[in-house]
């Protein structure tokens, strides 16, 4: 069977293992005659499945007592909303670090709702790199401070989260979450789309501070109150639940294989690979991230030329390489190299890479 590199920026690449296991159980799961994708998400069997998926990221991540995992829908797009609908509270406002598409789009629906204030920003330098420390402008009583941990699109990287202080910190992790180990009990909430790192479409995560939402606005409708899903441990309504089935396939396989700090040893092998053979071309491929902010999920990268990079795209295709095209909105190449990506995926890419500059170049 022939071997298809998956570089899209999401829906992404999964594991291998996790895809088997669901292969295996879609005609007869757990011996009950059917699949997980036509059981009740009321019954003993899907239980097993929905709390395993619950329990697995909070030992992953380390999460303490007070913190709590959800499962939601949406996407990270209904949290750019539920979020200050949520926290902001009347005549209040939130502050936000403002590094490119996403965090746009956070912002922007925070405004609709409530009010959100821009605290920091690198959009003068075209989102090139992450605002350092020193050039926020926090706001000591905002409701919180929100980042977005790595932009998909401009390949930007938090290897460093900001100092908040007493304000609680909020991030929009959907696209590298469980990469590397991090203090997850810093955060009052983290929210992110499964679809890059974690699962399947379908599925948003979010970790939430229990303490903190004491302090939620009670005067929602039920769907878009973070209370409804923690009172119901996310089982209020029908939740997705093959989506989180392969959520809990994914992180089964992540612990089986060393957890996160061994996805952080291949993860920086991954992109230190490729950041090296930007570095050692010449010019012929360029990186527009500012060295300390290079991500190691999304790495995007220039050829000389606009017709150069069609070339590349076509002809990764034509190897069995897909989803290497740039943003729309930014043009360029793009390599998504999340946790399911292998190694052997990212040396097969560096090698056609470095080819391919001897002969264009």
């Amino acid at each position: 069977m022939s071997t298809t590199w998956n570089f899209y920026a999401g829906p992404a690449t999964l594991p291998a293992p996790a895809l088997e296991r669901a292969k295996a159980d879609i005609p007869n799961w757990e011996n009950t005659g059917m699949s997980v994708m036509e059981t009740s998400h009321r019954s003993a069997e899907y239980d097993v499945v929905h709390y395993s998926a619950m329990n697995l990221l909070a030992e992953l991540l380390g999460l303490d007592d007070d913190h709590q995992v959800l499962f939601l829908q949406g996407g990270a797009s209904t949290q750019f909303a539920m979020l200050p609908m949520n926290f902001i509270p009347k005549g209040g406002s939130a502050d936000y670090i403002n590094t490119g598409t996403w965090s746009q789009k956070a912002l922007k629906e925070a405004n609709i709702v409530a009010t959100g204030r821009v605290a920091g920003s690198s959009e003068a330098e075209g989102f090139a790199r992450i605002p350092n420390q020193e050039e926020l402008d926090l706001d000591p009583n905002a409701a919180y401070v929100h980042i977005t941990s790595n932009n998909t699109i401009k390949g930007t990287q938090y290897h460093a989260f900001p100092d908040t202080g007493s304000v609680p910190l909020v991030a929009d992790m959907s696209s590298d979450i469980l990469w590397r180990p991090f203090d997850a009990n810093r955060f009052h909430l983290i929210y992110a789309g499964a679809q890059k790192n974690i699962g399947p479409s379908g599925v948003t995560i979010v970790i939430i501070r229990k303490s903190w939402l004491e302090q939620a606005n009670s005067s929602l409708p039920t769907m878009l109150s973070y209370g409804t899903y923690s009172a119901k441990d996310s089982l209020y309504n029908t939740p997705p639940t093959f989506a989180i089935y392969m959520v809990r396939n994914v992180l089964e396989w992540l612990k089986d294989n060393g957890g996160l700090q061994a996805m952080e040893a291949t993860n920086r092998a991954k992109g230190d690979l490729l950041y090296r053979v930007f570095d050692e071309s010449a010019g012929f491929y360029r990186s527009p991230v500012a060295e300390d902010s290079r991500s190691y999920m999304n790495v995007v990268f220039r050829l000389p030329t606009e017709e150069l990079e069609a070339r590349f795209v076509a002809e990764t295709k034509e190897v069995g390489m897909v989803g290497l095209k740039g943003h729309r909105s930014v043009g360029g190449c793009r390599a998504s190299i999340y946790n399911a990506m292998p190694l052997e995926g990212v040396q097969f890419l560096a090698e056609f890479m470095r080819e391919f500059a001897r002969t264009n170049g």
